[in-house]
């Protein structure tokens, strides 16, 4: 690798740009590009980086795991309205006992009511009290 190849590899991590794009731009492998940028502790600038939920800006911690929230607040109320991108393995299907209602559950296996109503109702039998 060149000097001048140094020189390119230290402005563009500097300005952003990823492993991947300064190899390519420089026609060398990544490998050599992650390597150099390890030595030498070059670190991309994260200053765009944004919460993905309300949009406002969060400070990244060099050498920790890249936030995409800057609450817990925010990342909730993200992943409840993106539930189609949970990956759902503990996913059951019973039918209420007492309302015959076939149901999905996430993670309790020993349910059998489809709600609270269902269950008193079953329990004590259908009784309202006025």
């Amino acid at each position: 690798m060149t000097d001048e190849q140094k020189q390119q590899i230290i402005a563009l991590r500097r300005d952003g740009a990823g492993y991947g794009r300064i190899a390519m731009q420089l026609q060398i492998s990544i490998n050599t590009v992650k390597s150099f940028c390890r030595r030498h502790s070059l670190v991309a600038k994260t200053a765009g980086a944004v919460c993905e939920q309300c949009g406002k800006p969060i400070t990244q911690n060099p050498g920790r795991k890249r936030k995409r929230f800057c609450s817990d607040a925010c990342r909730n109320k993200w992943w409840n309205s993106h539930l189609d991108l949970v990956k759902r393995n503990a996913v059951y299907t019973f039918t209420c006992p007492a309302c015959g209602k076939k149901f999905i559950v996430y993670g309790n296996r020993h349910r059998k009511f489809c709600s609270h109503a269902c269950y008193i109702a079953y329990r004590f039998g259908d009784v309202r009290h006025g």
